[in-house]
C-alpha cells in the first residue's frame, strides 16, 4: 500500500505541476531584412527600412504580432555588395533561421542572392531592386518581388511618349543596361512611333557629364522631334547638371523617371516637365496612404518617400502571406503568394503567378508651377493601371 500511495502521490503531483505551467508560446516569426545600408544607394536603403517597420506596425495594429506568434525583424546591412549580400542571406536562412527574407538595394546584390533563396528553399520577396532579370532569367520558384521591374518603369515611361527621338542616359551597371534594354522593348510594345537614336553608359560615380551629354546632344540634334533625353539613374542625379549644359540650344528636352524627393526639390526650375514614378505621397487615395502620410509626416518632418513606400508594400506583402498561409512553412507560403492581392499605400498589387512579380498602377506626373510647401512637388496628369501596362513573362517557369 505504501508503494502504491507514492506512486499515486508522484503522479498527481506530476500532473498538477502540468496543469498549473502555462502552454510553451509559440515561436517567433523571424523576418530578415537585407538592405544597402552603407554605400552610394544608402538612403534607398534607409527608407526601405523605414518604410518597412512602419508596414508591419500599420499592418498589425502595433502588436508586431499574426496570429498569436511574435515578428522578429533581422536587418542586416550588405553595402550594395553582392558577394556579402550572397553571404548575409545565407547567415539569414542558415544560422539565424529567418522563416522569410526581404531585399535588396542593389539590382547586383539581389541578383547574387537568388541562388541563395533556391539552396535554402525559402521565400525571398526582392525590394526595392528592379533589374529584370530577377524575375526573369535569374529567377526560381522561391523569389517574389514586390518593387517595380525595369520594364513597368519602362513601359510607363513608353505610355506617355508617341514619337519623335530618344536617347539613353544610364549608369553602366545590371540596373541601367536592364532599363534601357526594357525602355527600347517597351516603346515597341505600346505602340510608340519613337526612335530610339542613342544609347550613353557612365560609371555609377561619374560627376561630369560634359562628355557624354555632348555625345547625346549630337546624336539627337538632327532628329524628328520631340527630342528627348531619357534620364536612367541610381543615387545623385545629373538633371541639373545636363540642364546647365543648355540642351535647348539642339531642341532636347530632359525626361527624368521619377526620383526620391531630396532630388525631386532641385527641379524646381523644371516646371512643366513630364515624367513617370513608382509613387508620390500626393497621389494615391486610400485609408492606408493617409495613415503613412499623416504618420511619416508626424515623425519625420518630411511625407513618405517612393522607397519608403516600397518598404511598406514589402510589410503587407510578408503580413499578409503570413496570416494567409497560417505558417512560416515555405511551401504552404508560396501556395498562399501565388495570385496574392495585398494592400499597399499605393492600392492593391498582385503577384502574379507565373513569375511572382508584383502587378501595381504606376503614375505620369508634371512638376508643379505653384508649390505649396517645400514637399509640393508634383502634379499627377494621370494614374496608369496595371492593365494598361502590358509585362511579358520571362522567365523559363
Amino acid at each position: 500500500m505504501y508503494k502504491l500511495n507514492t506512486l499515486t502521490g508522484a503522479v498527481l503531483a506530476t500532473l498538477a505541476t502540468a496543469l498549473a505551467t502555462p502552454a510553451m508560446a509559440a515561436p517567433d516569426l523571424k523576418i530578415a531584412l537585407i538592405a544597402g545600408k552603407t554605400g552610394i544607394l544608402e538612403t534607398y536603403a534607409k527608407e526601405t527600412e523605414t518604410g518597412f517597420m512602419m508596414g508591419l506596425e500599420y499592418l498589425t495594429g502595433g502588436k508586431m504580432e499574426i496570429n498569436g506568434r511574435k515578428l522578429k525583424v533581422i536587418v542586416k546591412d550588405d553595402q550594395s555588395k553582392p558577394d556579402l549580400g550572397r553571404t548575409l542571406l545565407a547567415e539569414a536562412y542558415g544560422d539565424d533561421k529567418a522563416d522569410i527574407a526581404v531585399g535588396t538595394t542593389s539590382s547586383g546584390s539581389a541578383i547574387a542572392m537568388l541562388p541563395v533563396a533556391l539552396e535554402y528553399k525559402k521565400i525571398l520577396i526582392v525590394e526595392p531592386a528592379v533589374a529584370d532579370a530577377i524575375t526573369g532569367e535569374k529567377w526560381n520558384r522561391y523569389i517574389f518581388r514586390t518593387a517595380r521591374s525595369s520594364m513597368q518603369d519602362a513601359l510607363a515611361a513608353a505610355s506617355t511618349l508617341k514619337a519623335g527621338s530618344v536617347a539613353f542616359l544610364a549608369q553602366d551597371y545590371a540596373f541601367g543596361k536592364d532599363a534601357v534594354k526594357a525602355g527600347k522593348e517597351a516603346l515597341t510594345a505600346t505602340g510608340s512611333k519613337a526612335q530610339v537614336v542613342h544609347e550613353e553608359y557612365a560609371p555609377q560615380g561619374t560627376t561630369d557629364f560634359t562628355a557624354p551629354a555632348q555625345r547625346i546632344f549630337d546624336a539627337l540634334k538632327n532628329k524628328p522631334e520631340p527630342r528627348l533625353l531619357q534620364i536612367v539613374w541610381a543615387g545623385p542625379n545629373p538633371m541639373n547638371k545636363l540642364a546647365d549644359m543648355k540642351p535647348e540650344r539642339y531642341g532636347v528636352v530632359l525626361a527624368p523617371g521619377g526620383n526620391i524627393l531630396p532630388v525631386m526639390k532641385t527641379w524646381k526650375n523644371f516646371a512643366g516637365t513630364q515624367g513617370t514614378i513608382y509613387y508620390y505621397h500626393g497621389f494615391p487615395k486610400n485609408k492606408m496612404n493617409d495613415w503613412f502620410v499623416a504618420e511619416h509626416s508626424k515623425r519625420f518632418k518630411a511625407p513618405p518617400d517612393m522607397f519608403t513606400a516600397g518598404g511598406f508594400a514589402a510589410a503587407s506583402a510578408v503580413v499578409t502571406a503570413l496570416t494567409k498561409a497560417n505558417s512560416g512553412d515555405t511551401e504552404k507560403l508560396i501556395a498562399a503568394m501565388e495570385g496574392m492581392d495585398f494592400d499597399t499605400p499605393k492600392g492593391k498589387m498582385t503577384f502574379r503567378k507565373e513569375d511572382h512579380q508584383a502587378l501595381q498602377p504606376m503614375y505620369h506626373f508634371r512638376i508643379k508651377k505653384e508649390q505649396k510647401n517645400e514637399w509640393d512637388l508634383l502634379e499627377l496628369v494621370r494614374e496608369i493601371p496595371a492593365s494598361e501596362l502590358p509585362l511579358p513573362v520571362r522567365n523559363k517557369r
